[in-house]
């Protein structure tokens, strides 16, 4: 494995939940770390991963509720790397996907505080996996298109080129969209896609709360996926209707 000398911060991603899904340079950096800044939705199990001795601080965002602002966690970070800390920044999932961690890059260089990017299996492929949804099918799509669907406020983000994408990625995954679901749904109709086409909601991947909802594009517009909550993504696309037979687990809530 790669030194992790002090003064030195590790981007690590705890994967999308599953403890079995961390990868093993994660594994080592926990162990190795003296202070782990953990964010909203990493598994509590992966902490136990962690030295008996090493500090945790919770650093986490969750919409809605009061938490640390970006500026503070970066601070936090070259702070205890000034220190002589070997400082691990555990984010959920992949740390440079959706997750802020080429902000907290940059701003490290800035400081000059040196780092490594431990990559972490995101939600939108092992979730999916989870969920029985093969993320690309060589007979159903040859592209996937990974979204985020909120601006900076927590509104539906008007920088996507809604068109662009309802025409040009045949599958769609939507991660941190489930206050938009209604949006999400009616500017992709609105664009073209079709009222039946198939969308899986897909909450607490990977862990003993999954719960995969189907249902269709139209359904979803109107609003009607009973039984859904955050965190969940929102896969739109034919590969959805594989999910019967794929998936590894029992559907808690399932939407003919």
């Amino acid at each position: 494995m790669p030194p992790f000398p002090r003064g030195c911060v590790w981007l690590v991603g705890a994967g999308p939940g599953d403890l079995g899904l961390l990868t093993l340079q994660a594994a080592w950096a926990l162990a190795q770390a003296d202070i782990v800044f953990f964010d909203a939705l990493v598994n509590e199990e992966v902490l136990r991963l962690t030295r008996a001795d090493a500090e945790l601080s919770f650093v986490g965002k969750r919409a809605g509720r009061p938490s640390p602002k970006q500026p503070e966690i970066t601070r936090l970070l070259v702070t205890a790397a000034r220190a002589g800390k070997r400082v691990a920044r555990l984010k959920g999932g992949d740390p440079y996907v959706f997750g802020r961690g080429a902000e907290e890059a940059q701003a490290l260089v800035a400081a000059g505080v040196p780092f490594r990017v431990a990559s972490g299996v995101t939600a939108g492929v092992g979730g999916l996996a989870a969920a029985g949804i093969p993320v690309t099918h060589r007979e159903i799509n040859q592209a996937v298109t990974f979204v985020t669907a909120h601006d900076a406020g927590g509104g539906l983000s008007e920088r996507l080129d809604w068109p662009a994408l309802a025409a040009g990625s045949p599958v769609l995954v939507v991660y941190m969209g489930f206050r938009l679901m209604r949006e999400i749904g009616a500017r992709l109709l609105a664009a073209g896609r079709q009222a039946e086409e198939p969308v899986a909601i897909v909450c607490h991947a990977t862990t003993i709360r999954q719960k995969v909802i189907r249902t269709t594009l139209e359904r979803l517009a109107a609003g009607d996926a009973e039984g859904a909550e955050a965190p969940a993504l929102i896969v739109v696309g034919e590969v959805v209707a594989l999910a019967p037979v794929l998936s590894p687990f029992s559907f808690a809530e399932s939407i003919a």
